[in-house]
């Protein structure tokens, strides 16, 4: 039974959760003042390779002696950082508009190198994983309630959240006694509804205005604070979604964006997260090469629309490993039919970074010597194949005249 096939057969059966205790966290802000609360259970289902080509499954639960180290309280955007156990976080990005506040992403790291655990596991790499929560439309100075279990399900990890107590942006220091409580929490009622027989106008719609080119941010990655730089990434970035019939585009504000990520020997990653949207990049290593192997976006229109797109099966921006990979000009990239991404000014360099600058850079085709070639080429191709065209076409009439003649 290969691994997805046996996790998929553990969820059929259903997961018994034996928790006993919440995960209770009180952050402070720079004043000294409580900015942050929650009181929540976690549960983590997660399949991973171990030694022999052979796959196991591990459950384990969010502990209560976690640290808050890289949790933020800011005026537009939160951020809930609870590390525990060795090398493993667990996160929440929060942000607002003013009236109300939302979860736009949980990023969940975790540390395969934990013999804990992950006993006999095959890699040692430590793995990122982006999820969209449904914790969204919380009045200002009200705390989110949710008993019901939430299960957000992945490929490899599913994690499960209930009794979930959350105040994201708490005013004056003190936790709101004011309550907005989930969907899945209230009493369902039978309603009903007239019916009107009047014809809906027809919808307007209004062209997209063109976005300006994003502006270039820089980018890098460091294991913690006494370590070097393992990652370097220079860019201007662009998402394009479809929802429904509807397309809009995005630009990547490098001012409001914050960088993490991790580097391993065989894959390495890059988390942005801004006011609009988190984007993690997955980088592989074959030893010789680099790629861009999976990229996964989430976050809301400026409607307040959320989406949730990613490809895990890409091949992008490849260059030799201790090299870095450079494109200057524009690029556009179909991830999903529902995804695109524009990049402008790319240098990547996720494997190999010493001094914390970039190595030699590989060009890609656009920016090279040759890219004038490509016209040149077509049109010459164009002008052998009308000669030859045109050859065939004489050739043929001289046969059929002659023809004539004999007869």
């Amino acid at each position: 039974m290969n691994r997805h096939a046996a996790f998929v057969l553990l969820l059929a059966f259903g997961i018994v959760f034996q928790l006993s205790h919440c995960t209770e966290v009180n952050v402070t802000g720079k004043d000294g003042k409580l900015c942050l609360y929650a009181n929540l259970m976690v549960n983590f289902t997660i399949s991973y390779e171990i030694t022999g080509n052979k796959s196991a499954i591990v459950e384990f639960e969010l502990p209560n002696n976690t640290t808050t180290t890289g949790s933020e309280c800011d005026a537009k955007s939160s951020t809930l950082k609870l590390n525990f156990g060795e090398g493993h976080s667990w996160s929440v990005n929060f942000t607002t508009n003013g009236a109300m506040y939302q979860a736009d992403s949980i990023i969940f790291s975790y540390n395969l190198s934990d013999a804990t655990v992950f006993p006999k596991s095959a890699l040692n790499d430590t793995i990122t994983v982006i999820a969209k929560p449904h914790i969204t439309d919380v009045g200002m100075d009200t705390c989110y309630s949710c008993n019901s279990k939430e299960m957000i399900e992945g490929d490899s990890v599913n994690q499960t959240l209930w009794n979930v107590l959350i105040q994201a942006f708490v005013s004056n220091g003190t936790k709101s006694a004011n309550i907005t409580t989930c969907a899945a929490d209230l009493p369902t009622t039978p309603t009903t509804t007239a019916t009107t027989t009047s014809p809906a106008p027809p919808p307007t719609t209004t062209p997209t205005p063109t976005l300006p080119t994003p502006a270039t941010g820089k980018y890098s990655v460091k294991p913690d604070e006494n370590s070097t730089v393992c990652l370097l990434a220079t860019f201007g970035l662009r998402i394009g979604v479809m929802q429904g019939k509807k397309y809009q585009e995005i630009n990547l504000e490098p001012n409001a964006t914050k960088s993490s990520g991790s580097c391993g020997v065989n894959s390495s990653e890059l988390v942005l997260v801004s006011n609009s949207m988190t984007i993690m990049f997955t980088f592989a290593n074959d030893t010789k090469k680099f790629r861009l192997q999976a990229l996964n976006v989430t976050g809301s229109t400026s409607s307040g629309i959320a989406f949730s797109e990613g490809n895990t099966n890409l091949s992008l921006w490849e260059a030799a490993v201790g090299s870095s990979y450079m494109c200057n000009k524009e690029q556009n990239y179909t991830i999903t039919s529902f995804l695109t991404l524009y990049t402008f000014n790319l240098q990547v360099q996720p494997f190999g970074v010493k001094k914390g600058i970039f190595s030699t850079a590989e060009e890609c085709f656009l920016d090279s010597d040759l890219s004038f070639l490509v016209p040149i080429a077509v049109g010459v191709a164009l002008s052998f194949l009308i000669i030859l065209v045109l050859i065939s076409y004489l050739i043929g009439r001289r046969k059929s005249r002659t023809g004539y003649q004999s007869v």
